[in-house]
């Protein structure tokens, strides 16, 4: 294992905040193995890069020769985290949790190292759980510290209605680092009140509290909101070489350094003299290519991340625009210009206005070869190669 400043070097790399840190150097100068916890609950079928900023992390601590203990929720996914949300969010079943959990388990493997890594489900202390050691366990917490948290604090004020069961999420995940003894728990900010209360529980039953590392929420490909499937905003995983290509590509300007800082392996020196190179008028696509076939290297292989580009549609597939395009004029009814939702459904490369804003939440939107998003808007007398997901591709004219 490397020094203690250097292991702590790369642990803060992309890590939001360690609490408590002079905990964690302690726990380093031991020499122990650390057990690293990291738990999610298997809402969805498949994960995507959004999650992996967290494994990337889990996978730094394997490196640095610890115990790395990829906790599966399948109990706390029946419950539902209210972590974010404003109503309360709709349990899933048995069925239903344990299936995703399968797909968990086959992702993860991308990243981590299977024989360094430990899976474990918290269904297996939680069922063995009577009712009288779960009510000692509630004891542990009150209402008022609950309505602390932000979300709940805020739909209390509201006036929504918070059920009881949301109050024992963060109970059950406190003692999910109980039952593993953990050194270490990872999570994201938005779990930083689950993480703390685990350290409150270890107290409680006569552990050493675990050491608490937030990492930060990747934005999506809208660049506002947590990437997340639901919004569409996200890049999966699983998906396909060219897919995963061409969404990297759409990811905003203004976050392509923060994408970097947080899924790629590359040295910091080597990002920094991309930015510098960027930063000195160097088209930033040239950086999201290479962070593309990174990411497509590491989920898909060597040689699907050669041929991505082929896959991700007409204009990206050579880099240039094909010269065959057909030319449409389309009339802006004197406005002095027209939203691009408007744009391509007027210009036919889409059928209809709820088409359009499927093309553009998906990153799939196009103009002169550079990806747009919902803020664009084509001028009066402008031309402009505009293209709609893989194969609707048109010069457009605004007359």
């Amino acid at each position: 294992m490397t020094c203690v400043a250097q292991t702590l070097e790369i642990i803060r790399r992309g890590s939001d905040e360690i609490l408590v840190e002079d905990e964690l150097v302690s726990k380093l100068e031991s020499g122990k193995k650390l057990r690293i916890k990291a738990g999610f609950d298997p809402t969805a079928p498949d994960l995507h890069l959004g999650h992996t900023v967290l494994i990337n992390k889990l996978r730094q601590f394997q490196e640095l020769g610890h115990e790395v203990i990829f906790l599966i929720g399948d109990f706390t996914g029946m419950i539902g985290d209210p972590t974010g949300k404003n109503i309360t969010r709709k349990p899933l079943t048995q069925k239903e949790v344990l299936k995703n959990a399968e797909t968990y388990q086959e992702q993860v493997f991308k990243i981590l190292d299977r024989d360094k890594t430990t899976i474990a489900f918290n269904s297996e202390w939680m069922n063995k759980m009577t009712p009288a050691e779960f009510i000692q366990l509630a004891a542990q917490q009150t209402v008022a510290r609950m309505l602390e948290r932000d979300d709940f604090s805020k739909r209390y004020k509201s006036g929504q209605s918070i059920s009881i069961h949301e109050f024992l999420y963060p109970l059950v995940q406190g003692y999910d680092s109980v039952a593993l003894e953990a050194d270490v728990e990872l999570g994201g900010t938005d779990q930083k009140f689950n993480l703390l209360v685990g350290r409150e529980l270890q107290r409680h039953y006569g552990q050493k509290p675990q050491v608490v590392l937030t990492m930060p929420l990747l934005e999506g490909l809208d660049g506002v909101h947590k990437m997340s499937k639901s919004l569409g905003n996200y890049i999966g995983v699983n998906d396909l070489p060219g897919e995963m290509y061409r969404k990297v590509l759409t990811v905003p300007d203004k976050l392509l350094w923060r994408y970097f800082e947080l899924l790629s392996f590359k040295p910091v020196e080597e990002i920094n003299l991309l930015r510098d190179r960027v930063e000195q008028g160097e088209n930033p696509q040239g950086a999201k290519k290479l962070l593309a076939e990174e990411l497509v290297e590491r989920f898909h292989g060597t040689a699907a991340a050669a041929t991505a580009y082929k896959g991700a549609g007409n204009v990206l597939q050579h880099g240039e625009i094909p010269d065959d395009v057909p030319e449409v004029v389309i009339t802006a009814d004197g406005q002095p210009e027209l939203p691009i939702a408007a744009v391509l459904r007027l210009a036919g490369l889409v059928k209809n206005s709820n088409a359009a804003r499927d093309v553009l939440r998906r990153g799939a939107v196009y103009v002169d070869g550079q990806p747009e998003d919902q803020r664009f808007k084509l001028a009066l007398g402008e031309t402009r190669v505009i293209q709609a997901g893989k194969k609707s591709i048109a010069r457009v004219k605004l007359v």
